[in-house]
């Protein structure tokens, strides 16, 4: 709180102030607010009893008086930069980024020398997407208080938000040389080394902030990733606390990690609320626009996206956009991904009727870009995965907002009202636990390209260090899917198969130590475990053909990899679970007309695995079925696909054209 060096003419006593300021500073808030509502009241121009009026009663939640509080001592002073100061950080507290600053401006304009004001103002523009603005106040925050390691830690976030990630790292560590246990730039540079690769020290920075703040559930929860990512399931289990209870009995966590780790979508939903909370604020509905009189022309639908290269998001939608009816709906892609020159993008580019490359742009740019474009639905397929702009879509950037591939979950908030499903997914007895209105789409509601190219023949079996003539178990999945429950099935079914192999992607020097040690703890030969390394799309859908059988992970399933597998020739089975990510690949294995492989329990899984490894007869039946279904089955047919997904865009639009709230939609087959 900041004091005004004015004495109006009317004030208070000594005595009388410095009871109050006595009162506020000991911490006794209420006792202070009282006090300073009996003084502002007896003399309505004091700036001291208005100043910590406000302050009381912000320290108090009480945000409203706060906020009128200091907006008074404004009017009463308005050479005193306290006074916006103050008012910024208690339109912040409201989520009233834009109002805050305002207000943090108007501070600065008084007293350019107030460095926090400088901080707070590049955080909230860092969280606005004005990213340069942000970088400029926190470099003279820091120049004013190098002392500071929270404006450190600030500009570290700016920077890596801007893709400089050396540069943030640099930030990061000059916080720590100020303040070595200072915990939220240990977590920080804990995340920028996760997303550079750099577990090792990512995992050491998360141990250390959670040794100086225990209670802090980010770190854990990113400790708890990495730890399944490395397949360190002895360091996961020696974790302290239930790590599934992250975002249920604490404060919000991110929920994308935990989707690997438990089977409930009814947690799900409870984390993804608290995250949104604790991320987006309080729900503020933003205004519909005026409806139309009649359905325009073309629909315009509106695809954001970081994921415009090639990624499974790409490789999935890129078909399906390819078969847009464009006499009935335009299609435009928002990228705020990495810039890319692979086939995928390109593809991207050529496809959609606009795209849009916004990943410089801020918010405030993207959100007027999209509604100078009138678009008629806005897809988010991002919800909570790496580099989400879900917050672009509380500003109303259509009239339907739709969440659709990439989250395989409930986003928990009310300004996305759909979310794209089908019937295997989200089944009637799970369909409380979404919080969207549901497009259920008949068979699956992932797209499928029958286009996708696969490579020509390439290296033989031998080239990839698989046996000439031992069974092949396959699962391409990311290895933070993997968990020692599948882990060990897969074991047995190693030991009960002659000569099998377990065919894995190869990842990290830790991840591969893991696994072996682990199969040797079991009892089989980590020599038996071959790991295939990363190649482009499609020389990895012609390798398949060396593979025998695909096994899928349990709480969360193989999704484009399960396509992968299934559009490559290899036969995939499951054990269908109870979350939408724990579901997919029942739903594309009913679509492919193939429900014999869809599994309901971890005996049945494994009795089934076994069988097909060692009834040559019943898989090769099972092959046939795979070849004579592959393209006549409607997991392949992308454009009968498509018309199901417009379908069900139009119902959506219609209801609001209609005035009706949103509410589920069954497109039938």
């Amino acid at each position: 709180m900041m004091s005004s060096a004015q004495t109006p003419p009317e004030k208070p006593s000594q005595q009388q102030i410095a009871a109050l300021t006595g009162s506020f500073r000991a911490g006794h808030h209420a006792e202070a607010l009282e006090l300073a509502r009996t003084l502002a009241s007896r003399f309505p121009s004091s700036l001291a009893a208005w100043n910590i009026r406000g302050a009381a009663a912000r320290a108090l939640g009480s945000l409203d008086e706060a906020e009128a509080s200091f907006r008074q001592l404004e009017t009463l002073d308005p050479g005193f930069a306290g006074a916006p100061y103050n008012l910024g950080l208690t339109l912040q507290d409201h989520g009233r980024n834009e109002e805050a600053v305002a207000a943090y401006r108007r501070a600065l304009a008084l007293d350019p020398q107030l460095a926090q004001a400088h901080n707070n103002l590049g955080n909230l523009l860092t969280r606005l997407g004005e990213l340069d603005a942000a970088i400029a106040h926190l470099e003279t925050a820091r120049g004013l208080r190098p002392d500071l390691p929270e404006i450190h830690n600030s500009l570290g976030n700016a920077l890596k938000r801007a893709g400089r990630f050396d540069d943030a790292l640099a930030a990061y560590l000059a916080a720590l040389k100020t303040s070595p246990r200072f915990a939220k730039a240990l977590y920080n540079a804990g995340v920028l080394w996760m997303e550079r690769g750099e577990t090792d020290d990512a995992i050491a920075a998360f141990r250390k902030s959670l040794a100086v703040e225990p209670g802090n559930e980010l770190a854990r929860l990113q400790l708890a990733y990495l730890l399944a990512q490395d397949c360190d399931w002895d360091g996961l289990d020696a974790m302290s606390g239930n790590v599934c209870d992250l975002g249920v009995t604490t404060n919000g966590v991110p929920p994308w990690p935990l989707l690997a780790l438990e089977d409930s979508p009814e947690r799900q939903l409870q984390r993804a609320r608290s995250w949104g909370r604790r991320i987006f604020g309080e729900p503020q509905p933003a205004p519909l626009p005026a409806r139309p009189k009649a359905r325009p022309e073309r629909l315009r639908i509106g695809y954001f996206s970081a994921d415009y290269h090639d990624h499974p998001g790409a490789r999935l939608l890129n078909g399906m956009i390819r078969h847009h009816d464009r006499d009935r709906f335009e299609a435009l892609a928002f990228s705020y991904g990495p810039r890319r020159n692979d086939p995928y993008r390109r593809d991207a580019e050529a496809i959609f009727d606009g795209f849009h490359d916004v990943l410089d742009h801020s918010d405030a740019q993207i959100i007027e870009l999209a509604r100078s474009l009138d678009l008629h639905i806005a897809i988010d397929r991002q919800g909570y995965t790496v580099d989400s702009r879900t917050r672009l879509f509380r500003h109303r950037l259509a009239p339907v907002h739709v969440g659709y591939l990439g989250y395989p979950s409930t986003r928990g908030v009310d300004f996305v009202e759909y979310l794209v499903a089908d019937p295997v997914v989200v089944p009637a007895a799970q369909r409380a636990h979404y919080s969207e209105s549901l497009i259920s789409l008949p068979y699956t509601y992932m797209p499928c390209d029958n286009r996708l190219p696969i490579a020509p023949d390439g290296p033989a079996r031998a080239d990839h260090g698989l046996p000439e003539h031992g069974f092949v178990f396959c699962c391409f999945n990311a290895t933070y899917k993997i968990t020692r429950r599948e882990f060990e099935i897969w074991m047995r079914l190693l030991e009960q198969v002659e000569g099998s192999v377990l065919w894995l992607f190869r990842s990290t020097p830790a991840v591969m130590r893991n696994l072996r040690s682990h199969a040797a703890h079991l009892g089989i030969d980590p020599d038996r475990l071959v790991f295939a390394d990363r190649v482009p799309a499609e020389q990895h859908l012609e390798r398949h053909r060396h593979a025998d059988l695909f096994l899928d992970t349990f709480c969360m399933n193989a999704h484009t990899t399960t396509v992968d597998a299934l559009w490559a020739h290899l036969p995939a089975i499951t054990r269908v679970g109870e979350q939408l990510a724990a579901r997919v690949a029942a739903s594309l294995l009913y679509a492919m007309k193939l429900p014999e492989l869809v599994t309901h329990t971890d005996a049945e899984y494994e009795a089934l695995a076994l069988e097909l490894a060692t009834d040559p007869a019943r898989l090769a039946a099972v092959r046939a079925k795979l070849a004579a279904n592959r393209l006549a089955s409607p997991l392949f047919d992308t454009q009968a696909y498509t018309r199901h997904f417009e379908a069900g865009m139009d119902m959506a639009y219609d209801r609001f054209l209609a005035g009706l709230p949103p509410a589920d939609i069954v497109i039938p087959a």
